[in-house]
């Protein structure tokens, strides 16, 4: 099992572990994990709409000083024009990744969730076939 499967932002015994060690050591951690626990998924969605606003908010102050002035024209119509459709090719290709990744992510949720769904049916049925197998409630829900 790798690191980020450990520490994926759900109720897992490691993340409850962190919490409540966050919580012993120095409140603001345990509180923390508790925030990426509950939040977790939605993060990676944060992250990228903060990092565009932050592209575009430094975009649009960028000044350029002397050479280094990479979007806009050098002078060659043609060069101008292959470098505006690789990077339009590029872009294409970003967009077509996180589309990707984006589809992955989802098949691995659905796929956990699955997982999950059949641990807890075998649980069911097993449970239920014990309680045949002694004609009444099982051993350990008996009172004494």
């Amino acid at each position: 099992m790798n690191q980020s499967a450990l520490l994926r932002p759900d109720w897992t015994p490691a993340t409850i572990a962190l919490m409540i060690l966050g919580f012993m050591v120095f409140w603001p951690l345990g509180l923390a994990m508790l925030a990426y626990i509950i939040f977790g998924d939605r993060l990676r969605g944060f992250k990228r709409d903060v990092n565009q606003a932050t592209d575009g908010f430094f975009a649009s102050c960028h000044r350029p000083h002397g050479r280094h002035r990479s979007h806009f024209s050098t002078g060659n119509v043609a060069f101008d024009d292959w470098r505006k459709a690789e990077l339009d090719r590029m872009e294409e290709e970003r967009r077509k990744l996180d589309e990707m990744r984006e589809e992955f992510d989802s098949y691995l949720r659905e796929l956990r969730r699955a997982k999950d769904q059949e641990e807890f049916d075998r649980f069911m049925r097993d449970r239920r076939n014990a309680k045949r197998d002694d004609n009444g409630p099982v051993a350990e829900y008996q009172t004494p």
